[in-house]
């Protein structure tokens, strides 16, 4: 497989099937020890991404818990 003067490569059906890497399947390229590993990029965020930052919040966790159900 060679790099086309654009910057492209062209991955081979069989591993493109394998991987579900369809067209409009957003990849990324990750810097490796050994080289360049290409994979799927999630649509989902991390699940950690989605709880960042909840339990810096100012006041006591009680209070919040009463806050958030209305007492």
């Amino acid at each position: 497989m060679k790099i086309t003067e654009r910057g492209q490569v062209t991955i081979p059906k069989a591993l493109r099937d394998r991987f579900g890497l369809h067209p409009e399947v957003e990849v990324e390229l990750v810097p490796g020890k050994n080289g360049v590993l290409i994979q799927k990029r999630s649509r989902k965020g991390h699940p950690v991404d989605a709880v960042y930052g909840v339990l810096h919040r100012p006041g006591d966790s009680d209070a919040y818990v009463e806050e958030v159900r209305g007492r």
